[in-house]
């Protein structure tokens, strides 16, 4: 006869390999910050470069099924519930998509052209700050390079700010 550890054990397992648990265990969480979330209080105003991030972020989260990732990230945030349009975003970026970049989050295109850009130019691709509000920035500072020089006049892509990122299928 089964003790009640092991018929949890086998429970648990089983909910694991079927990919049950991580599910249910992110729905709790989700119910539980729902049912604590105090909408009474407003949320603070999202500035623009916080709208654009969460708006990528909720994307990347939908398009891999993370829906109840997604909407505590809505309820935090206070993003609207209707998620913005994707062309609106990616002109909002500066994007350009090759068309069969389109079925992919724009998060995705971004990582893969910073890849790319980092392996042409030795591994390392130069950000600076995008004037974000300065309570959320932390010790930002730039690694040691000794081959950068004038960094501060390089944008994160190597392009002047008016050139659009061209995004092209390919990763994942």
């Amino acid at each position: 006869m089964a003790t009640i550890s092991e018929l949890k054990s086998a429970l648990k397992e089983t909910l694991e390999s079927r990919g049950v648990l991580g599910q249910l265990k992110a729905r709790i969480r989700a119910e539980v910050f729902h049912a604590l979330d105090d909408t009474s209080e407003p949320r603070p105003a999202l500035s623009r470069e916080n709208l654009l991030l969460n708006e990528l972020i909720r994307e990347y989260l939908l398009f891999n099924k993370y829906r109840y990732t997604a909407s505590v990230l809505n309820a935090e945030s206070g993003q609207p519930e209707v998620p913005l349009d994707r062309q609106f975003v990616a002109n909002e970026l500066n994007v350009v998509e090759d068309p069969s970049a389109s079925t992919m989050p724009l998060l995705y295109g971004m990582l893969s052209h910073f890849l790319i850009s980092g392996e042409e130019k030795g591994g390392k691709v130069f950000l600076q700050s995008t004037g974000a509000p300065a309570a959320r920035v932390h010790n930002v500072r730039p690694t040691s390079d000794t081959k950068r020089t004038g960094a501060h006049e390089t944008l994160a892509t190597g392009k002047s700010s008016t050139e659009p990122l061209v995004l092209h299928s390919g990763y994942r």
